[in-house]
């Protein structure tokens, strides 16, 4: 979605909540041979790859109140293309819009978020109904930062197919659902990555899956659907962002690139080393965002964000913290062998959310 719908900061019970929403992660293996963009899923590649997870509600993973219809996703790639397939199950096909970069999110539709380098800044955005109609765009930054979004970009050389189970807009017979098939060239996705593409083995990038559904009646004549009156949107994701807004993207799955081929064998996920502190980082963000709001300034106290000590391998404590009325830069220092004066490197956030690793800053003592 295009639109933000809530911000971090208010409630204590919201932010614990955000902050105990972890990530999920898939393993997206190379691609055995061409993927033809139709919607059918039928190469051996796509057969040969695990689902995701089932999509869940927006706000939290709650095996007590899952998605009243099943969605799930595939990921793989290979020099050209990132290739993302999905399942959507649907008993009532429902479109309106045809017009490339309408808000598609006004219709039932399947989304994708994708920030390469996880510095929250420069993501994109993809949106398509079940007509094939899309909507691509550029986030600046979030929108909770004052992020612009460009409705006029484009991801030149995407492919996009659906395959439907059904008949849309007709309320006579029950459907089954749909098939979405995307192939988005690294040419793109490499404009604002800041790092290499197609990607190197082991690297990992921030990325989410949703969708978008609206609840629906017949209409009086008996020949199509409306959205009910004043009825509000189901979000569901693939990885839960624990807060109803798709643009935090700190909070999107990790997808790890293998250079495998699909069906060869299995390679297990293994979480970076400085999540720990980019979640901290986070955190300290966060705290730092509810302070302003309450007085009107940031602060360069740890305790007065109530940041108690915590153990973070090859990190130093504490975190760097400096401030005036209208921004601050926190950090946090990383040795990569703290046993061996090893060189220093420092992971900071600024108060419009990014997140960034500076070069060597030199080494331990």
């Amino acid at each position: 979605m295009a639109t933000s719908s809530a911000a971090a900061g208010g409630d204590s019970n919201d932010l614990q909540q955000l902050l105990e929403t972890l990530p999920r992660h898939y393993v997206a293996y190379r691609a055995g041979a061409e993927i033809l963009i139709d919607g059918r899923l039928d190469e051996p590649s796509w057969q040969r790859v695990p689902w995701t997870d089932e999509f869940v509600d927006i706000q939290a993973d709650s095996a007590s109140d899952p998605p009243l219809l099943a969605t799930r996703a595939k990921i793989v790639w290979d020099e050209e293309f990132l290739y993302i397939a999905a399942d959507l199950e649907e008993p009532h096909l429902w479109a309106t819009l045809k017009k490339r970069d309408d808000y598609i999110y006004h219709d039932n539709d399947f989304e994708v978020f994708i920030d390469p380098d996880g510095d929250t800044h420069m993501y994109y955005e993809f949106e398509m109904n079940v007509f094939g109609t899309t909507w691509d765009l550029f986030l600046v930054r979030p929108y909770r930062d004052g992020g612009p979004y460009v409705s006029s970009w484009d991801i030149g050389g995407m492919e996009a197919a659906v395959e439907v189970w059904g008949t849309v807009n007709d309320p006579r017979d029950e459907d089954e659902g749909w098939f979405v098939e995307l192939a988005f060239p690294w040419t793109v996705l490499g404009e604002s990555a800041n790092r290499p593409v197609p990607p190197r083995e082991g690297d990992q990038w921030r990325l989410n899956l949703g969708r978008v559904q609206w609840p629906l009646e017949v209409e009086r004549d008996g020949e199509g659907y409306a959205k009910i009156s004043g009825g509000t949107a189901e979000h569901w994701v693939w990885s839960p962002q624990g807060i109803d807004d798709m643009h935090y993207p700190e909070q999107w799955g990790i997808v790890q690139f293998s250079a495998q081929r699909a069906g060869a064998g299995t390679v297990a996920f293994e979480p970076a080393p400085e999540d720990p502190a980019r979640h901290l980082l986070r955190e300290i963000y966060y705290r730092q965002r509810e302070f302003h709001q309450r007085t009107g300034r940031y602060t360069d106290s740890l305790d007065s964000l109530g940041i108690g000590h915590r153990i973070l391998r090859n990190f130093l404590w504490p975190p760097g913290l400096q401030s005036t009325d209208q921004m601050y830069e926190a950090w946090l220092e990383e040795v990569e062998d703290l046993n061996h004066d090893g060189q220093i490197s420092r992971w900071s956030i600024r108060q419009d959310s990014r997140i960034w690793k500076a070069e060597t800053a030199g080494s331990a003592e």
